[in-house]
C-alpha cells in the first residue's frame, strides 16, 4: 500500500445506496419566481444603538401611544416600595420622575383590524466597532386585549382544580390580599352602557426624544416610472407538463411579449398590457404536435404593490449577472476579483446581498457588502493531509471533520453541505441522468466541463438535500454525489481561528469601514449604469435606482441611567460599567452561607486563592460570604465528580451553590454537572475552568464577574434601569434548534414578575426537531401570571412580549397560531383584559446605518435610533437591552431576548431536559 497515498478502498461498510443525481445532470432554465435575494428582514425598520436617558425626563415617547397606556405615575396602593436609585420604581414612579403632558392628551386605541395586521417594526440597542452598532429589527404585533367593557378590573383566575387567587375560597396563597371590585365608573372610562363617540386619533409610531442626527443607510431609492405590472394567467392546449418546455414555447413568441423572465410556468408578468385574451401557436419539438398558448389579462398591479417584490427581484438578479457576478447560495460574488492570502492558503471573493423590498419609506434596493471566504485547499487535500497525521483511524476521523461541512464546487459555484462519505464509490462508477443514460461520473465532468479527474479511487462526497421541484415540475429526492478532487472548503478553519495574526490578516480584508462600505456601494451603482444591458433590463420594468445611498434623520438617545442599591449614575459613552457593579452594592444580595467547592487535588492552590479573590471583592458588592465546604477530589474523572456532588448534597440538605473547578475545556464533565445541578438534583452551579482563574493579574477581574454571577443564580439582583410603565411584565421567547439529527427542539420562555423589571421566571418545553414555532405558550404564560401575582399581589397592565428567531415568511404564522395562545391565557382569569404588545426580534439582518452629518460616513453615536422610513417602537426596548445581567453594558437584543436564548441553549444543547421546577425563579442558566 502506497505509504503516502491513503487507502480509498477501505473496507468500511456498504452505504445504502438511493436514487443518484449529479450537481448539473439539468440545465436550468431561468427561476422567474424565485424568493427574494438578501439575508434581512423586510427593510429591516427601526434601529437602536445603546445609550442613555436623562433622569430629568422619563416619560414614555411613542410606543405606547395608541395602546391608551398610562405613563403618568400613580401612588402605590398596597406597598411602599424601597427607593431605588434615583426614585421609587415600585407599583409607579415618583411624580417628580414622571412627565406630564397635557398638550397631548393619549389618543384611544384603534381599530382592533387595523393592528393586527400592522407591520410595525423596533429595533435592538448594541454597540460595536464597525459600520452598524447592534443590527436588528422587530415586528411589532399590537393587541387590543378585552371581551367587557373597560373598567371591570383585572380579576382571579377561574381554571378548575388550579391555584386560586380568590382568598375566599380554599387558597394556596395566604400572602396576597383579594383583588378590589373593579368601580363602575372611574375617571378615564366611561360609565357602562355609555357611547363614546370620542374620534380616535391616528397612530404615531415616530418618537420625538433626542438630539436630531443625518443618518446614511445601505439602501438605495427605486423610482417606478410604469404605470402598471400587468399579471397574466397562461394554459397550454393540449396540456404540456414539463414546465421548462412552456418556457420555452412561451419564449419563442418574444416578438409579441417581450422578453420573458417573470414566468413561473402558468403566471405571467409583464410591464406591457397585451390583448385581454391572446392566442399563440407553437410547435411542440418532441411529437411536432401543435400547442395552443392562450394569455389572458388577469390583474393589473400598483408598481409598487407587494405582489410586484418577487419579479423585481428575479429582475435585480438577471442584473446582477449581467454584470458578470457569480450566485453562491443567496449572495452575488466577483471570482475575478478574488483577493488571495497566499501564507494561509484563502481566496476572498468580494460581492453583494441584495434584495428589493418595500418598507414605510417606498421601494428600495437593499445592498449589503459580502465576502466569501475560501480554502486553496480541496477536499482530496484535506484527505490526504489527515492521512499522514492518523493511518489507522484515518475513514472514520475523516468523515468525522467533513460531515456538517459546507464546500463550494468551482465548476458551477455552488455550495453544498457534506452529509457523508461514500467510501466505497469512486469516479469510475456509472450514475443515470434525467434522460436515462448510464454515464461514469469520469465521462460525465469530461464531457460537461472538460474537466480530467486526477485521482480515480477517491471516494465520493454525499449531500442530501431536502425535497424540492427542478425546473421541469419533478421531485428531486435522493443524494448528490460530489467529487472530493472538485470540492473546496469554504469557511475559516478551526485551528487559523486560533491564530491571532492569521485572524488579524482575515479581518482587515473583510471588515469594512462605513466609508468604505459606502465606496462599495457607490462602485456597484456606477457597474450597473455604466451596464447599457442591465440598465434596459431596469429600464423595461420602469425602475430607476438613485445615484447613491438614501439618507434620513434619526435621533441620538440620552444616556441611560443605571441604578444601584443606593446610587446611580449616568453610563458612559463606553457604555460599560463594570467598575461601578464592582464597587458600590447590587440591588439585592444573597448572603452566601451554605456552599461547597469542589476541585481536583492538582487545582488546589487555583481554588484557595479564588476563595481568598471572592472573600475581597464580595465586600463593595454587599454579599457576605461564609467560608465554603472544601471538597477535594481525587482525580477530575466525570464518576468522581457527579458522586462526590451526589453524596455531599445528600449530607448536607442545605447547599446552596454548588463550585466546580474543572482542568481545562471539558465538555463531557460540565455536561454531566449541569445535568445533575438543573435537572436531578436542582441546585444553583457554577464550574469554572481552571485556566481563567490561573493567572494572578486577572484573577480579581475574574473573581468579581464570578461573585456577580452566582448572585444571579442565587436570585440576587445585580442593576436596574428607569421604567416608567407601570405594573408592566416583559417576555422573552426563543427556540433553539439542535444541529443534531432527530434532535428535539427547545422553547425557552421567561418573564419578568416584578414590578421593576428585575426579577425573572423561566420554563422549557421541548417540541419536535426542528419545529420553530410555540405551541406551548398558554401553559408558560399562565404560569408567569400566576407567579407575578404571587410576588406583587396584582396581574399586570400591561404585557410586553419579545419573540427571537422568526423569519419573515413565519410572520403571519406568529400571528395567527402564538398570538392566540397567548390571548386564551387571559381567559383563566376572571375580568382580566390586559394590553399586549408583541415584537418578533430579528438580529441576522443586512440594514446598515450611518453617521453623516461629517464629509464621509462614520460609525453612528451610540443610542441612534431610526424609527420612520424604516419603521419604529424604541424606548422600552433600548432600556431592556442595558438589563443582561451576564454583561455590564448594552448588548444587541432586550434582556428577556438573551435570557430566553441562554436557557432554550442550555437545555437543548447540554441538558437535553427540562429543567427542575425548583429552579424557575433564578437565572440559573446564565
Amino acid at each position: 500500500m502506497d505509504p503516502v497515498r491513503p487507502p480509498f478502498r477501505g473496507p468500511s461498510p456498504v452505504h445504502p445506496s438511493q436514487s443518484v443525481r449529479m450537481p448539473g445532470s439539468w440545465q436550468q432554465a431561468p427561476k422567474p419566481l424565485d424568493p427574494a435575494l438578501g439575508r434581512a428582514g423586510p427593510a429591516d425598520r427601526g434601529h437602536v444603538f445603546g445609550k442613555r436617558e436623562e433622569p430629568e425626563s422619563v416619560g414614555l415617547v411613542s410606543m405606547f401611544r395608541g395602546l391608551d397606556l398610562e405613563t403618568v405615575s400613580r401612588t402605590p396602593v398596597e406597598q411602599e416600595m424601597p427607593p431605588l436609585g434615583r426614585g421609587i420604581l415600585g407599583r409607579g414612579l415618583s411624580t417628580s420622575m414622571a412627565r406630564k403632558d397635557k398638550e397631548e392628551p393619549h389618543p384611544t386605541f384603534l381599530d382592533p383590524s387595523v393592528l393586527a395586521s400592522g407591520d410595525s417594526k423596533m429595533a435592538e440597542a448594541s454597540v460595536g466597532w464597525n459600520r452598524m452598532l447592534g443590527r436588528g429589527n422587530l415586528d411589532a404585533f399590537l393587541l387590543p386585549m378585552g371581551r367587557a367593557a373597560g373598567g371591570i378590573g383585572r380579576g382571579v383566575y377561574k381554571a378548575p382544580g388550579a391555584l386560586s387567587l380568590n382568598p375566599q375560597g380554599p387558597a394556596q396563597l395566604s400572602s396576597p390580599p383579594p383583588l378590589p371590585p373593579a368601580p363602575l365608573h372611574s375617571l378615564d372610562r366611561p360609565p357602562l352602557g355609555t357611547a363614546e363617540h370620542k374620534e380616535k386619533e391616528p397612530f404615531v409610531k415616530q418618537g420625538s426624544k433626542g438630539t436630531p442626527e443625518s443618518l446614511g443607510l445601505n439602501l438605495i431609492k427605486i423610482q417606478c416610472h410604469n404605470e402598471a405590472v400587468y399579471q397574466y394567467h397562461v394554459t397550454f392546449s393540449p396540456n404540456v407538463e414539463c414546465k421548462r418546455m412552456r418556457f420555452g414555447m412561451l419564449k419563442d413568441h418574444q416578438a409579441v411579449t417581450g422578453n420573458i423572465t417573470a414566468f413561473d410556468g402558468s403566471i405571467l408578468y409583464l410591464p406591457v398590457k397585451l390583448q385581454q385574451v391572446l392566442e399563440l401557436k407553437s410547435q411542440r419539438k418532441t411529437d411536432s404536435a401543435e400547442i395552443t398558448i392562450k394569455i389572458q389579462l388577469t390583474k393589473i398591479l400598483e408598481p409598487c404593490s407587494d405582489l410586484c417584490i418577487p419579479f423585481y427581484n428575479v429582475v435585480f438578479r438577471r442584473v446582477m449577472k449581467l454584470l458578470d457576478m457569480k450566485l453562491v447560495g443567496r449572495n452575488f460574488f466577483d471570482p475575478t476579483s478574488a483577493m488571495v492570502l497566499q501564507q494561509h492558503r484563502l481566496q476572498i471573493w468580494p460581492g453583494y446581498a441584495a434584495s428589493i423590498r418595500r418598507t414605510d419609506g417606498g421601494l428600495f434596493l437593499l445592498a449589503d457588502v459580502s465576502h466569501k471566504v475560501i480554502r486553496n485547499d480541496s477536499v482530496l487535500d484535506v484527505m490526504h493531509a489527515m492521512y499522514q497525521q492518523n493511518k489507522e483511524d484515518f475513514q472514520d476521523e475523516c468523515t468525522k471533520l467533513l460531515v456538517g461541512s459546507i464546500v463550494i464546487t468551482r465548476y458551477n459555484n455552488r455550495t453544498y453541505r457534506i452529509d457523508d462519505v461514500d467510501w466505497n464509490k469512486t469516479p469510475k462508477d456509472s450514475f443515470t441522468m434525467s434522460d436515462g443514460k448510464e454515464i461514469t461520473f469520469l465521462e460525465y465532468y469530461s464531457k460537461n466541463y472538460g474537466i480530467t479527474i486526477k485521482e480515480k479511487d477517491q471516494p465520493l462526497l454525499i449531500h442530501r438535500p431536502s425535497e424540492r421541484q427542478n425546473n421541469q415540475g419533478m421531485l428531486l429526492k435522493g443524494e448528490i454525489l460530489l467529487l472530493p478532487e472538485l470540492s473546496f472548503m469554504t469557511g475559516i478553519p478551526e485551528k487559523m481561528k486560533k491564530d491571532f495574526r492569521a485572524m488579524r490578516d482575515l479581518t482587515q480584508q473583510i471588515n469594512l469601514s462605513p466609508k468604505q462600505h459606502r465606496n462599495a456601494l457607490k462602485c456597484l451603482l456606477q457597474r450597473i449604469s455604466k451596464n447599457e444591458t442591465a440598465n434596459s433590463e431596469l429600464t423595461r420594468w420602469g425602475l430607476c435606482l438613485q445615484k447613491d445611498v438614501h439618507k434620513i434623520e434619526g435621533r441620538v438617545l440620552p444616556m441611560e441611567r443605571i441604578n444601584l442599591r443606593n446610587t446611580s449614575f449616568i453610563t458612559s459613552q463606553e457604555l460599560n460599567w463594570i467598575k461601578e457593579v464592582t464597587r458600590d452594592l447590587s440591588i439585592l444580595t444573597v448572603p452566601m452561607h451554605f456552599w461547597a467547592l469542589f476541585y481536583p487535588k492538582r487545582a488546589m492552590n487555583q481554588a484557595r486563592e479564588l476563595v481568598n479573590m471572592l472573600e475581597k471583592v464580595a465586600g463593595p458588592i454587599g454579599i457576605r460570604m461564609s467560608p465554603p465546604a472544601w471538597v477535594e477530589l481525587k482525580d477530575d474523572r466525570i464518576e468522581t465528580y457527579v458522586r462526590t456532588i451526589q453524596s455531599m448534597l445528600g449530607v448536607e440538605g442545605k447547599i446552596q451553590m454548588v463550585v466546580c473547578i474543572i482542568m481545562g475545556t471539558r465538555d463531557d464533565l460540565y455536561r454531566a454537572i449541569k445535568k445533575l445541578c438543573c435537572v436531578q438534583t436542582p441546585v444553583p452551579s457554577q464550574v469554572i475552568n481552571v485556566r481563567t482563574i490561573g493567572q494572578p493579574t486577572r484573577l480579581q477581574s475574574v473573581a468579581q464577574k464570578i461573585l456577580l454571577q452566582i448572585n444571579c443564580k442565587l436570585g440576587g439582583e445585580l442593576w436596574g434601569v428607569d421604567i416608567p410603565l407601570k405594573q408592566l411584565m416583559v417576555i422573552g421567547v426563543d427556540v433553539y434548534h439542535n444541529p443534531s439529527r432527530g434532535m428535539r427542539s427547545v422553547v425557552g420562555f421567561v418573564s419578568s414578575i416584578s414590578l421593576t423589571l428585575t426579577k425573572w421566571y423561566s420554563r422549557v418545553v421541548f417540541q419536535m426537531p426542528h419545529q420553530e414555532i410555540v405551541d406551548s405558550l398558554k401553559l408558560c404564560l399562565v404560569g408567569s401570571l400566576k407567579k407575578f401575582y404571587e410576588v406583587n399581589h396584582c396581574l399586570p397592565e400591561k404585557i410586553v412580549v419579545y419573540r427571537d428567531g422568526v423569519s419573515d415568511g413565519q410572520l403571519k404564522t406568529i400571528a395567527s397560531y402564538e398570538i392566540p395562545q397567548l390571548q386564551k391565557c387571559f381567559e383563566a382569569f376572571e375580568n382580566y383584559h390586559p394590553k399586549m404588545v408583541v415584537f418578533v426580534v430579528q438580529k441576522k439582518i443586512s440594514t446598515n446605518v450611518y453617521r453623516s452629518s461629517t464629509e464621509h460616513f462614520v460609525t453612528p453615536s451610540p443610542g441612534t435610533v431610526v424609527d420612520h422610513t424604516i419603521t419604529s417602537c424604541e424606548w422600552l426596548t433600548f432600556k431592556l437591552c442595558h438589563m443582561y445581567w451576564n454583561w455590564p453594558g448594552t448588548i444587541r437584543v432586550p434582556a428577556p431576548c438573551k435570557y430566553a436564548h441562554k436557557l432554550a441553549f442550555l437545555s437543548g444543547q447540554i441538558l437535553h431536559h427540562e429543567p427542575a421546577i425548583q429552579l424557575c425563579e433564578n437565572l440559573f442558566f446564565l
